[in-house]
């Protein structure tokens, strides 16, 4: 099976960076308009359920790279003679891994942003 049509998480980490970016945003016009004296309700309520995404979108990559690590080993005991499928899902994996990263880089920015904006 190709995981590359099955929903492995690549779309929620997309739809979280999405948020994150939304957020971001938010940030800095929270940041604006406390710079500017006109500090008042956020313009947009953060959405719910975004930790239940995270973790289903990190459970989803867990799952990947489990399935290219035992694909792996497969083909190293000789189960699996397609080397194209193990390299396909090795790859997958890492391009699942790479989005994680960025979405925790984005994650962190947004949380130091913060911090910034208390302190």
């Amino acid at each position: 099976m190709n995981a590359i049509g099955s929903g492995f998480g690549v779309q929620d980490v997309m739809a979280l960076r999405q948020q994150v970016l939304e957020r971001s945003n938010a940030l800095r016009e929270v940041r604006a308009a406390s710079e500017n004296g006109q500090l008042g309700a956020p313009t947009q309520a953060p959405g719910a359920g975004f930790a239940s995404t995270l973790t289903t979108a990190l459970d989803k990559v867990n799952a990947v790279q489990m399935r290219a690590g035992d694909m792996q080993v497969a083909y190293e005991r000789g189960q699996v003679t397609d080397i194209a499928q193990v390299m396909l899902a090795r790859q997958e994996a890492g391009v699942a891994f790479e989005a994680t990263l960025q979405v925790r880089n984005k994650l962190l920015s947004a949380y130091q942003d913060i911090m910034r904006m208390g302190g």
